[in-house]
């Protein structure tokens, strides 16, 4: 009876993880040790992203080497993903069976789903703890201090009244425009670009020639606006409009009105073919730089890939055309009122039974805050360091002043987005974070390109196509239960199906096994008897 305990306590353990997914949230206790061990060796492992930019892997490794020179006895693990869903799903997937890494680049929306499983620390008494918090005394390198980091950043990390990250770098949308092919129709670009100025130069770029060429370029494909993440998309154009998108208790308030109008508005010009999106069209950059796009919408971090002269493009160099590249906000309804999504990942630390080992991880995560490592990341792509150290570093003030001296790390498009961003914080925002606002986000692109798709089968984007569509995108994301996360009751908000399948097949399994153990011992206590 002994080994029958131990198995439905397994079953039940487990069950109570996948419950637990569907529970409330709360940070994992972490008690900062007195002093950090250096007589004993640390093994932590680190899982980041990268676009296959071997670049950005060679930041990574030269920061490990360099960390490791000031603490020996810590030897950091790598892992690279090349998307952050597949880290998301693998961390979900590892918190059932407590195999999570000890750090991983993540976003917000993600780290609140990990603390269902209590598997990520809260960073406050590590923040300001003096010997090892943020410019503590024994942290043996040059540690910034909390107030170096950008506020806005660090404001990012911190939900549920709590800090669950570090921002590691920053990014956020912007329009890579085609300003020849706009100045050919007639157009001037303004200070500011609005959603009604981009729409009515996109269908004008919509002209034919009699042997159905498009004018404006004298191809075949002409697609004027492409925008890459039509989750942000909505989100930008909901909070400029001042309409409502969720709540930081589960609220959903984006179905309603405004949204609809927005929506009617999108599958006009999704009907014309002058809109459409990554997901219908494939990546911006390859329309762009083809002479095929207008208005290319997409990440800072993405400016690499945007220009005729851009260095990491994915087209053939026989296919560049050559154009003037314009870098700009995101469109407005209100120029007066700027409002743009701020973004780019952040590192949180996950708990573990040593406490040493959980400072061990806290000790590197904090490095990655230094300026050898925010200034050579930052060069690679559109992006910004999060420390106001790094920013103002006679080193980085030289790389952006160089703009334009060459097509690789000087790249003009490049350092325009990373000035962009700069000088746009005060206008950045982000969306509430609870356990489920992944999955609110996710609604929110699936709305634009449901319309944009139906507009192709020539259906008509009235009142009750969008009732619909509400209805199914609640469902299909599981929508209609975050509104109880209030009451301390936030549903998961679309576990990763794999990672829910492996749980709920791991609980009947042990749970099989008990029974059919415990019908084993009945059978032999009968024969015995």
């Amino acid at each position: 009876m002994k080994k029958t305990g131990k198995i439905l306590a397994s079953a039940a353990l487990l069950a109570g993880l996948l419950s637990g997914c569907h529970g409330s949230s709360a940070a994992a206790a972490f008690e900062i040790p007195e002093a950090f061990d250096t007589s004993r060796q640390f093994e932590i492992t680190f899982w980041a992203k990268n676009d296959t930019n071997k670049t950005q892997t060679m930041i990574y490794e030269q920061a490990i080497k360099d960390f490791e020179e000031y603490y020996p006895n810590i030897h950091v693990n790598l892992r690279l993903y090349t998307d952050y869903g597949k880290i998301y799903n693998d961390v979900i997937t590892n918190i059932a069976t407590n195999t999570t890494p000890n750090i991983c680049i993540t976003y917000p929306d993600h780290i609140a789903t990990y603390l269902t499983g209590n598997a990520v620390i809260s960073l406050d008494d590590l923040f300001t703890d003096p010997k090892y918090g943020l410019g503590g005394s024994e942290v043996v390198y040059d540690s910034v201090s909390e107030k170096e980091i950008v506020p806005q950043f660090l404001n990012e990390c911190s939900f549920q009244d709590h800090y669950y990250a570090l921002p590691y770098m920053r990014s956020t949308e912007a329009v890579y425009v085609n300003r020849t092919f706009v100045e050919k129709l007639g157009y001037t670009l303004p200070e500011t670009l609005t959603w009604d100025f981009m729409f009515e130069v996109a269908e004008a770029a919509m002209q034919k020639d009699e042997e159905d060429n498009f004018l404006v370029n004298g191809q075949k494909v002409m697609i004027p606006i492409i925008y890459k993440s039509t989750d942000n998309m909505m989100i930008q154009m909901i909070e400029q409009k001042g309409s409502g998108y969720s709540t930081a208790d589960g609220e959903i308030l984006m179905f309603n009105d405004t949204t609809k109008d927005l929506l009617k508005m999108i599958g006009e010009h999704g009907r014309t073919k002058a809109f459409s999106t990554f997901k219908i069209s494939s990546y911006p950059a390859n329309f762009l730089n083809a002479g095929q796009c207008l208005f290319a919408i997409d990440s800072t971090a993405g400016s690499t890939w945007m220009g005729t002269y851009a260095p990491l493009s994915d087209i053939s160099a026989d296919r560049f055309v050559e154009f003037e590249t314009e870098v700009m906000t995101v469109p407005q309804f209100d120029p007066s009122d700027p409002k743009m999504i701020s973004q780019g990942p952040s590192v949180c630390v996950f708990n573990k039974h040593d406490p040493q080992e959980v400072l061990a991880s806290w000790l590197f995560a904090q490095y990655l805050l230094s300026n050898d490592v925010q200034i050579a990341y930052a060069e690679t792509e559109g992006y910004v360091p999060v420390t106001l150290r790094a920013q103002n570093d006679p080193s980085y003030q030289e790389y952006l002043s160089l703009i334009g001296t060459d097509n690789t790390i000087h790249y003009d498009v490049k350092i325009k987005a990373s000035q962009l961003l700069m000088d746009n914080v005060a206008h950045t925002f982000v969306t509430p974070v609870f356990n489920g606002s992944a999955s609110v986000r996710d609604a929110a692109g699936q709305m634009i390109e449901s319309v944009t798709k139906s507009v192709r089968r020539k259906e008509e984007i009235d009142d009750a196509y969008l009732d619909e569509l509400f209805a199914s995108v609640t469902s299909l994301y599981h929508l209609d239960n975050l509104g109880s996360a209030a009451a301390g009751k936030a549903e998961l908000g679309e576990l990763p199906a794999a990672s829910r399948n492996l749980l709920i097949t791991l609980v009947v399994i042990w749970v099989l096994m008990g029974i059919y153990y415990a019908y084993e011992q009945a059978k032999n206590r009968r024969k015995s008897n």
